[in-house]
């Protein structure tokens, strides 16, 4: 009996506690964009082509996941990537490679570190799509947070 009194004594200092303590960290989907243009290439380009990449972030599993949609390249797009951590007049390595089939719409995930994450976050990378044409990338566009 003394037991289950001092048990349910507890109950009551511990919830208090839990709620003074604050909210509990709750997972966030972050959206993100990019406009995709030669304009933005690193050095620009005249390319006609242009493109959107609709990208969001998942803050708790690290996922990130992307739909990119363009036209108007000189030709097939030969390979994509995200690059960074890079300002928009800078040019970084492959970050995150994009695999597979690369006719739009381009659709695909990748599982982030925090590094990256950071940087992602914060603007730092860009996306791009090269071709034929455009070895160093047809297409560029810095990845930032949709408004």
């Amino acid at each position: 009996m003394l037991t289950t009194s001092f048990r349910c004594g507890l109950a009551g200092p511990v919830l208090v506690a839990l709620l003074v303590a604050g909210p509990v960290a709750v997972a966030e989907t972050v959206t993100l964009k990019a406009e995709l243009k030669g304009t933005n290439q690193v050095p620009p380009n005249d390319s006609k082509g242009t493109g959107t990449a609709d990208v969001s972030y998942d803050t708790t599993s690290k996922n990130l996941t992307w739909t990119i949609t363009y036209s108007g390249l000189t030709g097939d797009a030969t390979a994509a990537h995200f690059h960074g951590p890079a300002d928009t007049d800078k040019t970084a390595g492959i970050a995150v490679p994009i695999t597979g089939d690369l006719k739009s719409p381009v659709k695909g995930s990748a599982t982030l570190t925090d590094g990256q994450a950071a940087d992602l976050l914060v603007g730092r990378y860009y996306l791009n799509i090269h071709t034929a044409a455009h070895r160093p990338g047809e297409v560029r566009g810095q990845v930032t947070r949709a408004k």
